[in-house]
């Protein structure tokens, strides 16, 4: 009988302990796309993934979309994602993660510099301001830019030039005071920056997919290397090109956000 007893009380302890557990459900995570993306490209798979193993999930459409073409300037991004967890918050969610790909991954290692969340996940970030290939490119740009500025007309509507490695240089049209926030070197998307500046208490899943481009490939260490320590973060390196990653990535990401979340 006291054996009995034993395992029985040895149950409720278990089950008390599971149910301390985090739910999936009290997860809850923002998703970024990619530049020129779209919540329906190819950050989708990853969304859809994570909602079905039972996390709460905003998809959102961000100023630098195809459709919207750096509308606001980065401050206002930011509170685009602060509404966004706000959403999850009143949905259920005590557990709190931002998470990007490519130009979406910068961003929010740049919001994890400034804002405290449970964790940041960055897939296969890029589209850094402050990099060799986008000041050649858009250097010029960012000049005319800053001239109209000086001019009066920072929110004038202007057609200005933007880069993407897939798809090369092509028109945007925006205000002038917008597009310096997004590619000012020294700004918010300045990876680099954001990376050494993360807030030390939120960990990182770095997603580096093996078949990525050249440049990011070449970044990757030192770009691991430079985050803070906190011993939930973490590099995960899946066999998926570029554009391919954020779909590898769903198993894991849901499987680090439960660790840290517990």
């Amino acid at each position: 009988m006291i054996g009995f007893f034993s395992r029985l009380a040895a149950i409720f302890v278990f089950a008390g302990t599971a149910m301390a557990q985090t739910a999936p459900q009290a997860v809850g995570v923002v998703v970024m796309h990619g530049k020129g993306g779209s919540p329906a490209k190819f950050v989708a798979e990853l969304a859809s993934g994570l909602e079905a193993k039972g996390h709460l999930v905003a998809n959102i459409e961000m100023p630098w979309s195809g459709n919207r073409n750096y509308d606001v300037n980065t401050a206002a991004a930011e509170g685009e994602i602060e509404a966004a967890l706000t959403g999850l918050r009143a949905k259920g969610a005590s557990r709190l993660f931002v998470a990007g790909h490519s130009q979406g991954g910068t961003f929010a290692l740049h919001y994890g510099s400034k804002h405290a969340v449970d964790g940041v996940i960055a897939i296969a970030p890029g589209a850094s301001s402050a990099s060799q290939v986008i000041r050649e490119k858009l250097g010029g740009t960012l000049e005319e830019a800053r001239k109209l500025i000086a001019a009066g007309k920072g929110g004038e509507t202007a057609r200005l030039q933007d880069f993407e490695g897939a798809k090369g240089t092509y028109a945007v049209v925006c205000k002038p005071d917008n597009y310096v926030s997004w590619f000012d070197p020294d700004g918010a998307m300045n990876l680099m920056q954001s990376i050494r500046g993360m807030r030390p208490e939120n960990p990182v899943l770095l997603v580096v997919p093996k078949n990525d481009y050249p440049g990011l490939l070449k970044a990757k260490q030192a770009n691991f290397d430079a985050l803070p320590r906190n011993p939930r973060t973490r590099l995960y390196e899946p066999d998926a090109t570029h554009t391919g990653a954020p779909a590898a990535s769903r198993d894991e990401v849901s499987r680090w956000m439960m660790e840290v979340a517990n």
